[in-house]
């Protein structure tokens, strides 16, 4: 099993959700904690982002937040933080989230976490990075996303080997295993590009 010091987390800071969603957030920042890893998140103290930062520390862990200066003035910010990094845009605090984790754990979120899910992907298949990256399919709210993945692959604008660098489950501990495993695909980014039409190639 590979050594995970830290779990940089992207997910929602909406306050308008089903309550389901806030009992994945608690369970990934608990869990985070009790496995002895740092909970990186995006430092807000409202949505998914505060219930898994409040649950990761009320458990032992260690919180370190990334937000921007125009979030703390929106008093999004969560003052429980270990750390708080605050920089000036969401380009900073999104490199500073991908630098600080050895992996990656997608909650449900909105174009936020979208975007720093593809991002994250993207670096990933660049060979910019080796960090794993998994996904909570949280009561199927990612089922479009996946879909949209398969279709991509099967119309040729995304190489199948992208399957073996992302992970999709619906229970948070399998993941976890995962994102700790020694199993993850070494990418080379020859497999990952559409780099021509060789056919036959994974």
């Amino acid at each position: 099993m590979a050594v995970l010091r830290a779990l940089t987390l992207y997910c929602s800071s909406s306050t308008s959700l089903d309550p389901h969603f806030t009992i994945a957030a608690r369970d990934a920042g608990r869990l985070t904690a009790e496995r002895g890893m740092t909970l990186v998140y995006g430092g807000g103290g409202i949505g998914l982002m505060g219930e898994a930062a409040r649950a990761a520390k009320a458990a032992g862990g260690r919180v370190e937040g990334v937000i921007t200066q125009k979030l703390v003035d929106y008093e999004q910010a969560w003052d429980g933080c270990d750390e708080m990094f605050v920089v000036e845009t969401m380009r900073e605090r999104k490199r500073i989230l991908m630098e600080r984790g050895d992996a990656f754990l997608v909650l449900p979120g909105g174009l936020g976490t979208f975007e720093e899910f593809f991002e994250t992907l993207v670096a990933r298949q660049l060979d910019d990075h080796h960090k794993p990256i998994a996904v909570l399919d949280d009561h199927h709210y990612f089922k479009p996303l996946r879909a949209l993945l398969e279709h991509a692959v099967e119309q040729r604008f995304v190489r199948p080997a992208v399957r073996e660098i992302v992970h999709f489950g619906e229970t948070l501990e399998p993941l976890l295993d995962w994102l700790a495993s020694d199993c993850h695909t070494a990418a080379d980014p020859a497999r990952f590009l559409p780099m021509g039409s060789r056919k036959g190639e994974g």
